[in-house]
């Protein structure tokens, strides 16, 4: 072999081989959603970190925990994955799992080092979560692991209130049986008992105070009459929609997203059309607005005292952002500008779901 020949070899040794292109946010929480266990492997391998955080839910292992996908878990776990790790919005792999109602998931988490409870006092956890939701199998789960019955959300409100407010009757009885203390007040200098009557879920109120308050508590709500209201989630058919418009956006093929978008903003419409049952402000988090709604609107913002996960509007700028932004994109499509029609679209739906 001549000498240049021995130069060339050499160099190809040391020449660092080609890597492959690391996601950005959008496309990695969008590949990772559909489940591409074998894609996240070859990212970490070429050095994409482990705590990485996605555009919509966060980290790979808490795309893992929302989607139930235990080995997703498992391989951002190997990585070094920080199982304690926060998203932009406050909340751990372990809430996410309890909202979602992913049981193993949730198991799994906790076997392997997830507390059940925030390190901060005044902040969302794992049992509030479990609890909004309504899934009681769950918040029996997590209580065992030795979660704070009485932990109190950034607002101060307790995992009580979310049960008294939903209606949730079996899952409020269990948290009384346990520890919970009713009588807690949050920021709003309300309690467990205000809650479940405003929402008229008269049998929880009573459960949690003495007959004598409780008549007088009944009288005063048949002499100031109020509209029950409830939590909406958001439909699954706009959760796969807008997934679809990701993905169709990742993959080059404008067309598909903007229908994808324009569609589940439509569903959103039908929603706050034929689901208006009253003034809400709450999913993840806790606050009443006095005045009445103007529309409905689908957001995840789970940790803030003032924003949810499905939620009416209140005539304000924000609402007139979103109209604004949703005008613009459909100028912007009527003039064939298909790109800033997809950018405007995907801006108004992410308002309408996070509340930004």
């Amino acid at each position: 072999m001549n000498r240049f020949l021995v130069l060339l070899y050499l160099a190809a040794l040391l020449t660092p081989a080609a890597h492959a292109e690391l996601p950005d946010s959008t496309r990695f929480s969008v590949v990772l959603e559909l489940g591409d266990v074998a894609k996240a492997r070859t990212w970490l391998d070429e050095g994409l970190d482990a705590n990485f955080e996605g555009a919509m839910i966060g980290t790979g292992l808490m795309i893992g925990a929302w989607e139930g996908n235990i080995p997703l878990m498992e391989l951002f776990l190997s990585r070094g994955a920080n199982i304690h790790q926060t998203n932009r919005f406050g909340e751990q792999a372990l809430m996410l799992a309890a909202w979602k109602n992913r049981r193993e998931a949730v198991q799994w988490l906790l076997e392997h080092g997830a507390k059940p409870n925030h390190a901060r006092d005044h902040a969302w956890t794992a049992l509030h979560y479990a609890t909004f939701a309504g899934n009681g199998e769950l918040v029996d789960q997590l209580v065992t692991a030795g979660a704070n019955v009485n932990a109190r959300s950034t607002n101060g409100s307790t995992v009580v209130m979310m049960a008294a407010r939903e209606g949730h009757s079996a899952i409020a009885k269990r948290l009384l049986e346990v520890g919970a203390n009713p009588a807690l007040k949050n920021d709003y200098d309300e309690d467990a008992v205000a809650w479940a009557m405003r929402q008229g879920n008269f049998e929880i109120a009573k459960s949690f105070t003495s007959a004598e308050n409780f008549a007088e508590l009944a009288r005063q709500a048949a002499l100031n009459p109020s509209r029950p209201t409830r939590s909406l989630a958001a439909p699954d058919k706009v959760e796969e929609l807008l997934r679809m418009a990701r993905l169709a956006e990742v993959r080059g093929n404008r067309g598909a997203a903007l229908t994808a978008y324009r569609k589940a903003l439509a569903e959103l419409k039908a929603v706050e059309s034929a689901q208006k049952v009253g003034a809400v402000r709450t999913a993840r988090s806790v606050v009443m607005p006095r005045i009445p709604p103007s529309a409905l609107v689908i957001q995840a913002k789970r940790v803030k005292p003032d924003e949810q996960v499905a939620a009416f509007s209140y005539a304000g700028s924000e609402e007139q952002k979103i109209d604004q932004l949703l005008e613009q994109a459909r100028a912007a499509e009527a003039a064939g500008r298909t790109a800033e029609a997809i950018k405007l679209f995907r801006q108004a739906s992410a308002r309408i779901k996070a509340g930004q």
